[in-house]
């Protein structure tokens, strides 16, 4: 089975987690997501694959999240989630699918459940 990660090859952590899944052997479709931007039904899916809420998966210390005030009182998880798809960036990273579950690879060890 093709497990799919969610890679941004700047971060170094991704690239730990890229690195760590082709030492395994596995077959590996890598989406670079700042290239190819998720849909908000695509971020919708890997949150339920992920059993985590919007809140959990944005990178609070990005510039775009304080500009865009998604810090404040009363936003969404909608709002979260459509400023994602517009400002990859904002997703937590390395993300990786297996199937019907997902994990973020911080810390690494959390990938290696899912596989």
């Amino acid at each position: 089975m093709t497990v799919t990660i969610y890679h941004n090859p700047r971060c170094s952590k991704s690239r730990a987690t890229l690195e760590m899944l082709q030492e395994r052997g596995e077959e590996i479709d890598i989406v670079e997501y700042l290239q190819t931007p998720f849909t908000a039904d695509q971020l919708r899916d890997l949150l339920a694959k992920l059993g985590l809420a919007p809140g959990e998966v944005i990178r609070k210390g990005e510039a775009v999240f304080k500009e865009l005030g998604l810090g404040e009182a009363g936003v969404t998880d909608d709002q979260l989630i459509d400023a994602m798809a517009a400002n990859p960036i904002l997703v937590e990273r390395p993300i990786v699918v297996n199937g019907g579950k997902a994990a973020i690879g911080r810390p690494i060890e959390n990938v290696v459940k899912i596989l």
